[in-house]
């Protein structure tokens, strides 16, 4: 078995047990199904700042005379923000738990409402409130943003896998289950049969909670989002980690397997997280630019992804101007349309791309390369920072144009990088063109 044989296995092997680890899959799962939640937050907030606002600092078409009416809409696309990406946590939490729970082999909704039970039971229910004075007060029954919203993820993730866990080992265990008579319905018997690993979970959950708060003087939620949740963004929201990230997509996409479902439970919280903090200082207004965070879901898909994984926008332009093969120049011509929309397994199984070692190399460098010049360019103040959540599908140009709220600047920055992109692809598809020539004077 040669070198790269042994490695495109021992990746296989690699890829099969993340696929098929329940925590992750149940993530994965969680997280696509909040993603149109996470578009319509952001899509709202973008409404209500290029179309209602008559006080954004941007441009506002209610600035406009004659449609300062608009305004009076604002609420309408407010309180549609409030109740996605304000209570994103709370939807991961319940999904989560749903999954999770499936795949205990619990298939009610049981385990997501024990999952939100047990994440609650583990927050503050009150807040410290300044006064105009600057007094402060402790507002008691309150739920506060920070366990809502994104700040809250990690915690959320945590409590409901393990209250899950606990909560199918009582039920699997059978020693607190109550019997009911067969008379008494369906529905009924379920829910009693359920009743005490439910009640314990819960109360477990609160307990450790309480005694963890007795002795450190700290939250389970302060522990979790000092030590673990703000480590891995401050890692992910930096440039090393990312580009170690998509190199990893990379390297499972040119064996044949689907990199961006391989990474999505590690990359979706994180970045999904950083873009939805992000739509969520916009819509305050009370942010500085240095408060946003540069590297979120919206930079993966606008700068280092167009035209699909790989940035294959570059590729199939290549081909066109200066691949001499007509294999290549037809799989690129089915590849146009889909690939306007970042749809590319044409390209990376038709061409193919996968175990193709010429081709190999470029798909693997460029969304790399395009990453680092559009965080450069994006921290050297040239193009304005990404602040609302995209469909992934959405077309290059138009993705950065809606993702910044009409910035050109960001437009310029993506055209760049398409055009590196073709630039590092030219060379690859003139040394195709002489694979083919040398296999045909072999032949």
């Amino acid at each position: 078995m040669g070198l790269s044989e042994a490695a495109t296995e021992k990746l296989l092997i690699i890829a099969d047990k993340i696929s098929n680890q329940k925590y992750m899959s149940a993530i994965k799962n969680a997280f696509s199904t909040l993603m149109p939640v996470i578009i319509t937050g952001a899509f709202c907030t973008l409404v209500t700042n290029v179309i209602c606002s008559t006080t954004t600092d941007g441009i506002s078409l209610a600035k406009v005379s004659g449609f300062a009416w608009l305004e009076v809409l604002s609420p309408i696309f407010n309180a549609a923000n409030y109740a996605t990406l304000n209570f994103f946590t709370i939807g991961a939490v319940v999904l989560i738990g749903l999954e999770l729970g499936k795949k205990n082999g619990i298939n009610t909704f049981a385990p997501a409402v024990i999952a939100l039970c047990s994440y609650v039971a583990c927050c503050p229910t009150t807040i410290d409130f300044t006064l105009e004075s600057g007094d402060i007060i402790q507002v008691a029954d309150v739920f506060g943003k920070n366990y809502t919203a994104a700040r809250g993820l990690f915690l959320g993730m945590v409590i409901a896998m393990i209250s899950v866990e606990f909560f199918s080992w009582f039920v699997k265990s059978g020693k607190l289950k109550i019997s009911m008579p067969d008379s008494v319905p369906g529905n009924v018997a379920t829910s009693f049969n359920v009743l005490f690993p439910a009640m314990i979970t819960i109360i477990l959950c609160s307990a450790v909670n309480f005694g963890v708060t007795q002795l450190t003087g700290m939250t389970l939620y302060d522990i979790i989002y000092t030590m673990l949740q703000k480590p891995l963004e401050a890692v992910m929201q930096g440039l090393p980690g990312l580009l170690i990230l998509m190199l990893v997509a990379q390297l499972f996409w040119v064996i044949g397997i689907h990199g961006n479902q391989i990474i999505k439970p590690v990359r979706e919280p994180l970045l999904n997280a950083a873009i939805i903090a992000n739509t969520d200082l916009v819509n305050s207004g009370n942010f500085v630019r240095g408060d946003l965070n540069i590297i979120n879901m919206s930079f993966w898909d606008v700068y280092m992804s167009m035209g699909g994984s790989g940035v294959t926008i570059g590729l199939v332009v290549a081909i066109f101007l200066f691949s001499k093969r007509e294999d290549y120049r037809g799989i690129a011509k089915l590849s146009l349309a889909p690939g306007i929309f970042n749809i590319n397994e044409t390209m990376t199984f038709g061409l193919p791309i996968m175990l193709n070692p010429i081709m190999a190399i470029p798909f693997i460098i460029t969304p790399l390369i395009t990453g680092a010049i559009a965080y450069f360019l994006t921290v050297i103040g040239f193009a304005d920072v990404l602040v609302y959540a995209i469909p992934w599908t959405t077309p290059p140009i138009l993705s950065a144009w809606l993702a910044t709220g009409g910035s050109m600047t960001a437009v310029i920055t993506q055209l760049l990088c398409i055009a590196v992109s073709i630039l590092i692809y030219i060379p690859f598809v003139m040394a195709a063109n002489k694979q083919q020539l040398k296999n045909a004077e072999a032949e």
